[in-house]
């Protein structure tokens, strides 16, 4: 490997890592928000900056898993070691999706993008808060906590992740830091 294909590597790393702990970070300082069926994990924002990079698909899986393990050894979380696995599973699919729907956009907007981290985490995290809420009425438990839980997804990727993402984008800040 020669010095400038170690340098952008190095370079890779270190933005996983960054986006990593932003992510896990943001996740536990508002763990009363970030966690149950009323949730806005403002963290997914961090979902759509996989339109910029595909390290941020890592960044963010990392700091999912990390957050989630943290949670669930504080007992913040009421999924449990589900959420370590399936949340980000969740995570790591909405940001496959974000990644290569990226060019799919509605006036610059990168609307399938945004919409991934909403549905997937709708479905997991609604379907494991439902199972573990009330397993006896299981569906319309699903119902209103997919809902709950999209809701707040919503917040955090069209008001706060769009924005960051299509800022970074303008600003060609991955080209700058040389990836």
């Amino acid at each position: 490997m020669n010095a400038n294909n170690m340098t952008k590597r190095i370079r890779q790393i270190c933005l996983i890592a960054l986006i990593a702990a932003i992510y896990a970070t943001t996740t536990l300082i508002l763990a009363p928000i970030s966690f149950g069926n009323i949730q806005c994990r403002i963290s997914e924002a961090l979902t759509l900056l996989a339109i910029l990079c595909p390290e941020a698909i890592i960044g963010v899986t990392i700091g999912c898993a990390l957050s989630n393990a943290v949670s669930v050894a504080m007992g913040a979380s009421i999924i449990g070691v589900l959420d370590i696995v399936f949340g980000t599973l969740a995570t790591f699919l909405a940001g496959v999706v974000s990644y290569y729907a990226r060019s799919i956009r509605w006036k610059n907007i990168p609307v399938i993008s945004a919409l991934a981290p909403i549905l997937f985490n709708g479905v997991f995290i609604g379907a494991m808060l439902a199972y573990v809420i009330a397993p006896q009425n299981f569906w319309m438990m699903f119902l209103i906590c997919g809902i709950e839980v999209a809701v707040g997804e919503a917040i955090a990727c069209v008001v706060l992740g769009i924005p960051l993402a299509l800022r970074l984008e303008k600003l060609n800040v991955m080209k700058k830091f040389g990836i």
